[in-house]
């Protein structure tokens, strides 16, 4: 049974300044298991990198800045708007009736 470990180095946090570390420790019985385990640790290493790059911002920030979107798009929305009838394709269909 073969053993290996290694360890790497994620982007710094922006707002504490903090690297990151990840260490990843591979056991196998045989080389084809190895070479798979190899591939999924590569696999979740540029998981990290990616997801550690990510530019963060603050709850408040992000609830300011969907706010300001809503109420500027409001006047395009038609859940609160509604739909004239004559546009809506979902509108019942009138019935028909012969006397």
């Amino acid at each position: 049974m073969s053993e290996w470990s290694f360890c790497v180095l994620l982007a710094p946090c922006t707002e504490t300044e903090q690297t990151c570390c990840v260490c990843v420790s591979v056991m196998s019985n045989n080389s084809a298991a190895s070479s798979s385990s190899l591939a999924l640790a590569q696999k979740a290493v540029r998981q990290l990198r990616l997801e550690a790059s990510v530019r963060r911002i603050k709850v408040s920030q992000a609830a300011a800045e969907l706010k300001t979107f809503c109420l500027q798009n409001a006047h395009k929305d038609p859940l609160l708007t509604g739909v004239p009838s004559s546009d809506n394709p979902f509108r019942p269909p009138k019935s028909c009736v012969l006397l």
